[in-house]
């Protein structure tokens, strides 16, 4: 299993060149956050990630695409709409 430091690095340079910033919480569990480029503001925040599950690379890459498209649904002009 990958410590959450290393854990935490692959999660933040996937999003490469957003900026994103991987913490964990007393519980273990991780919360990301994917800033927008430009403003800096925060696109997607994503809590209660359990470490324990990402025990292998397809894990991990299942997580960051389920996070890709949560990001990619958080700029749709319907969710934009749908949060008037």
């Amino acid at each position: 299993m990958l410590s959450t430091l290393e854990l935490r690095s692959i999660i933040e340079t996937s999003f490469l060149p957003q900026r994103c910033q991987c913490t964990q919480a007393t519980d273990r569990s991780l919360t990301v956050r994917v800033f927008d480029r430009t403003s800096d503001r925060v696109d997607l925040t994503v809590t209660g990630i359990r470490t324990e599950q990402l025990t292998s690379s397809r894990a991990i890459s299942n997580l960051v695409a389920g996070l890709r498209a949560d990001l990619q649904r958080s700029h749709s002009p319907v969710a934009r709409a749908s949060h008037a």
